[in-house]
């Protein structure tokens, strides 16, 4: 089961706080159970979190997701990596298609880029594009975030019938 290899490759909190000094800010907090338990919600949670904050175009992504996954008692780790879905090579696909939702959204004619790696350019487009991106990677971050939620949810659930079953096969009572 995935509870299992997700468990094996995620720091506990002890391990993270003794790696991660500048986390002592957090105190306490960092060793809730609630952020660390792999259970349906907590999953559930943390992939909602995760999935809608990989859509916000904006740097620090995974802080936003940490500080979203202490507000709503989900798993912090699951959370956090979870944003690393947008990374270097799927942002630019990414965020056009959701400059592109956006403007449909809005009804505007989304404008032809030409890329160039300048301050310039990086805030020409700014300037004429940010309603469409921001409104488009909100509205994907949400279908994403809910999507996730419920797919995790059915999925442990189909998990967790099967393992009935299957016990219930191999012991009957």
């Amino acid at each position: 089961m995935p509870k299992k290899f997700i468990k094996r490759h995620i720091p506990d909190s002890n391990e993270l706080h003794e790696r991660c000094s500048f986390l002592g800010v957090l105190g306490d907090h960092l060793h809730s159970p609630s952020l660390w338990h792999l259970n349906r919600r907590s999953v559930a949670k943390a992939f909602a979190i995760g999935l809608f904050c990989t859509w916000l175009p904006i740097p620090f992504q995974t802080i936003v997701a940490g500080f979203l996954a202490f507000l709503f008692c989900a798993n912090l780790p699951l959370s956090v990596v979870l944003v690393f879905i947008s990374n270097p090579i799927t942002m630019p696909a990414m965020f056009y298609f959701a400059y592109r939702v956006g403007s449909s959204m809005l009804g505007t004619i989304p404008e032809h880029i030409d890329f160039a790696f300048s301050v310039e350019w990086l805030s020409s487009m700014i300037g004429s594009s940010w309603k469409p991106l921001l409104l488009g990677s909100v509205t994907l971050g949400f279908i994403s975030s809910v999507l996730g939620y419920i797919t995790v949810r059915i999925l442990w659930r189909i998990h967790i019938i099967q393992r009935w079953q299957n016990r219930h096969k191999h012991h009957p009572y």
